[in-house]
């Protein structure tokens, strides 16, 4: 009779598997692995023999149409308020603060936030400013990504370990040093206190920017770059033709924190800018809340609101995409 590791020598294919093999890839340690059912779709609380049941379906629908209505309520409900009470009068909203124009509506509180309280020359600082500290954010924050991912000079680590060891600091600390040299620009001796300049400068010494632009950076495919290096492209022709217009995202997202951050800051214009006239909205509405009636002041809320949603809408697929390829992705 033959025996069976001479008949396993003459038949390969009855061969056995190794015990590796058999035994399936090591247990993963550490973090914690996904489950799997047995079919390959990923476990969770119900089954997908129940979630067929015409109850759960329903249950889960409910649930979800909830939830839904839960988060439209919870962050449009005060963006639609304020836009239902910039065009109804004072009154109204004072006595039916939820009814829907029990008494006509007043269109004329636009009008008259834009023209009679001169919020057009507000409007028109906080444009400057925001579009001032949006350029001054991106130069720095791409450039700086730039230096630190793609060229790496010496000692590029611990620059940018002193980069983010500025997060750590506080800006109301910051705000005494950064007025003192604004007061008197260093070499230069340059007074910029009440100018424009003064007020979206200091923006760009942003660490969170340079961040997020060299962890995008750091994922960009290196042999694009390694070819473009050998094909002779230079360090400025690099960043110019293949960094940038493979950058599109994250300079979407850039721009939103650099624009809404600029839109809504309120200490440092405060600070830097004495004179009413060169004031932001975000500066000069409170101080009109005083004095201005309530209709009109909610209809210049509502103008001041209106072109950061506009601009995040436009931007929102630049800004998502960019956040989990930069921000995520490792």
């Amino acid at each position: 009779m033959v025996g069976v590791s001479t008949l396993l020598q003459h038949t390969p294919d009855l061969e056995p598997e190794p015990e590796a093999d058999l035994a399936g890839p090591a247990p993963r340690r550490g973090r914690r692995a996904r489950r799997t059912a047995p079919d390959g779709e990923t476990r969770t609380i119900t089954s997908a023999f129940e979630r067929r049941r015409p109850l759960t379906r329903a249950t889960r629908a409910l649930l979800n149409g909830g939830l839904l209505v839960f988060l439209i309520i919870v962050c449009l409900g005060p963006i639609l308020w304020l836009a239902k009470s910039a065009i109804t009068p004072t009154q109204d909203t004072l006595r039916y603060p939820l009814a829907l124009w029990p008494n006509g509506t007043d269109w004329e509180n636009l009008r008259t936030a834009w023209v009679d309280i001169d919020l057009k020359l507000y409007f028109w600082n906080t444009v400057v400013i925001a579009l001032g500290s949006w350029a001054v954010q991106m130069v720095v924050a791409v450039t700086g990504g730039y230096a630190l991912s793609i060229l790496r000079p010496r000692g590029s680590r611990v620059i940018y370990a002193l980069v983010l060891s500025t997060m750590f600091v506080p800006a109301v600390v910051l705000l005494v040093p950064l007025y003192l040299t604004v007061l008197d620009v260093p070499f230069v001796h340059w007074n910029l206190v009440n100018t424009f300049w003064g007020a979206f400068l200091p923006a760009g010494a942003s660490a969170f920017n340079v961040a997020i632009v060299k962890r995008f950076f750091d994922n960009l495919p290196r042999e694009i770059i390694d070819a473009a290096r050998v094909d002779g492209c230079g360090d400025f022709r690099l960043f110019f033709s293949i960094v940038l217009p493979m950058s599109r995202p994250v300079l979407g997202v850039v721009s939103v924190f650099a624009v809404l951050a600029a839109w809504k800051d309120f200490v440092w214009p405060l600070v830097v800018l004495p004179d009413p006239a060169k004031q932001p909205l975000s500066v000069r509405l409170p101080r009109l809340a005083a004095v201005t009636e309530l209709d009109v002041v909610l209809a210049a809320l509502l103008i001041s609101c209106a072109l950061p949603i506009v601009f995040f809408v436009v931007f929102q697929r630049l800004f998502l995409r960019g956040g989990l390829e930069g921000a995520v992705k490792g």
